[in-house]
């Protein structure tokens, strides 16, 4: 229970929301996406003998853990709010690598079937 207590203060609004940023009459408030996990377990181990002998015991442990992903951010400018998703480049470039293999894969299978004939 205590962990999840903590959990509480972890994820507030103002880890979403960010601090409004206002340059001239254009408003930015940045947004993130917030992930987050936990876990807990126990074990029990039981003494062995022999030369290696180990005693017996048990234990247990949990975490918690969370982050932030940027989503983009709100444009406020002479009344109107706009929604700017953020570039992941990382998929981007992620995904582009993909479709190469994929892409080299097919054209290898192409050539090995084209030779066979």
């Amino acid at each position: 229970m205590e962990l999840v207590e903590r959990s509480k203060d972890a994820v507030t609004v103002k880890r979403v929301f960010g601090d409004p940023i206002q340059q001239g009459d254009v408003t930015v408030i940045p947004v993130a996406r917030i992930v987050q996990g936990g876990g807990g377990g126990m074990g029990r181990q039981e003494a062995s003998s022999g030369p290696d002998a180990m005693p017996g015991g048990e234990g247990s442990g949990g975490g918690f853990g969370y982050g932030a992903i940027p989503a983009g951010v709100y444009v406020v400018k002479d009344g109107d709010v706009r929604w700017q998703p953020a570039v992941d480049v990382t998929r981007i470039v992620i995904g582009g690598q993909i479709v190469a293999v994929v892409l080299l894969l097919t054209i290898r299978a192409i050539l090995k079937k084209s030779r066979k004939r």
